[in-house]
């Protein structure tokens, strides 16, 4: 783009020079009555001459207007020098088909007990972690728990308590789209490297495809995820995305790109799991999450409650279709059903019939991805909650003890048989 535009300004330039050489050339030659004339700025009347003269060049602005401009950098500036020294570089060798790997990424100090916040496919599988500080320091660390529903992962290290610089946790609930987000981690291994977006979107959902394993149970995804512009590449995971106090509102863990690096859409885990997630890896090294054993349709390109409301002739246009119930699943228990009849709606076989989730514990659910986000953020196996649900028309509240999730599932029963 800067080659066009300087190519843009020689063509400019060029006909310029091109037009004056030709005003001079005709000047030259005997002039006919009433063509124009090129005259000589020396012979021109002394008022007019003082026209042609250049006008000053403007004085600089005033101090004060360059500190306003300059107030969002003073912004970034404070803001990087605070919370570098607790921003970590980790290299994980990794056990690998064949041979070994190394996997290297970011994490901050989340405690002054020496743990530290990473990715978890950062260290997973790892057996040798060391983490860099800031100053260049190395240190060995252990790997503490792993979660790859979250993608968050937890190493501890034993330096001196000076070197520990926790970093506060801000409330991912009260971000918005438009909001400032900073990202610092080592992308390509450059060490403490700031880069600055927005807020794009929020509510994402990251396929288990993604981040979990083969062995774990498909279907299950990490939600309410932050998406954002601002640039995070290979390096960057489980560094900490930043809003403007210099609060943690989320964990860097993927992109979405067809070359391998950033192409402008960028996704964080919310510090609201990271809260749930952490103190229960540190507790236990795994997490436990809520499993409801239910099953719905697809939910994207206008296949949800509100794309389905019309062509199914449904009561309410927000909430979660149930296509099927697992066998001795909470839901089968709680006497939830699936869908009784298979149609087609715009070449999508779809269950209808089945109940209509519109709530739990009062707060409403617009699709699938906001009630598993309640469920991992405010729940665990043990706990009873209160489903609001629609069936045949009529509204009602069932009460639903929560199990955890099983490692493998049973047999699911829809309209589909």
């Amino acid at each position: 783009m800067t080659v066009r535009t300087r190519n843009r300004a020689r063509t400019t330039m060029g006909l310029w020079f091109s037009g004056l050489l030709l005003l001079t050339a005709c000047s030259a030659a005997p002039t006919p009555p009433g063509s124009l004339v090129s005259t000589p700025v020396e012979a021109l009347p002394v008022s007019v001459a003082a026209e042609a003269t250049p006008a000053p060049l403007p004085t600089p602005v005033s101090a004060e207007i360059i500190a306003a401009a300059d107030a969002e950098y003073l912004l970034l500036t404070n803001l990087h020098s605070r919370v570098t020294p607790a921003i970590v570089n980790i290299e994980a060798a990794l056990e690998a088909p064949g041979g070994s790997d190394t996997s290297r990424g970011s994490g901050f100090v989340y405690d002054m007990q020496g743990h530290i916040i990473t990715s978890a496919h950062v260290i997973k599988d790892a057996r040798d972690i060391r983490v860099t500080f800031n100053d260049g320091y190395v240190a060995q660390a252990r790997a503490v728990g792993v979660d790859t529903y979250s993608d968050l992962g937890v190493v501890r290290v034993e330096v001196r308590l000076d070197r520990l610089q926790p970093l506060p946790l801000g409330d991912s609930s009260r971000v918005q789209v438009g909001q400032r987000a900073i990202a610092i981690g080592n992308p390509f291994g450059l060490n403490s490297s700031m880069s600055v977006g927005i807020i794009s979107g929020l509510g994402r959902t990251l396929r288990s495809a993604a981040l979990i394993d083969a062995a774990a149970l498909p279907g299950f995804q990490n939600p309410s995820i932050i998406q954002t512009d601002t640039p995070i590449n290979p390096g960057n995971s489980g560094g900490p995305l930043f809003n403007s106090q210099g609060e943690v509102i989320g964990v860097n863990t993927a992109i979405r790109t067809e070359s391998g690096v950033f192409q402008g859409v960028g996704f964080a885990v919310p510090s609201r799991t990271v809260a749930r997630v952490v103190p229960e890896l540190i507790a236990k090294g795994r997490v436990e999450y809520a499993w409801l054993g239910i099953s719905v349709a697809p939910e994207e390109n206008g296949f949800g409650v509100a794309g389905l409301a019309e062509a199914l002739e449904l009561p309410v246009d927000q909430g979660v279709l149930v296509r099927g119930i697992t066998g001795g699943s909470p839901a089968d228990k709680a006497g939830l059903r699936g869908g009784t009849e298979v149609i087609d709606v715009r070449g999508q076989t779809i269950c209808r019939g089945g109940d209509i989730i519109v709530a739990i514990n009062g707060q409403y659910v617009r699709n699938m991805d906001e009630l598993v986000a309640y469920l991992v953020m405010n729940s665990a196996p043990g706990d009873t909650v209160m489903l609001r649900v629609v069936r045949d028309r009529q509204t009602f509240d069932v009460p639903l003890l929560l199990e955890a999730r099983p490692k493998e599932t049973g047999s699911t029963r829809d309209c589909s048989g």
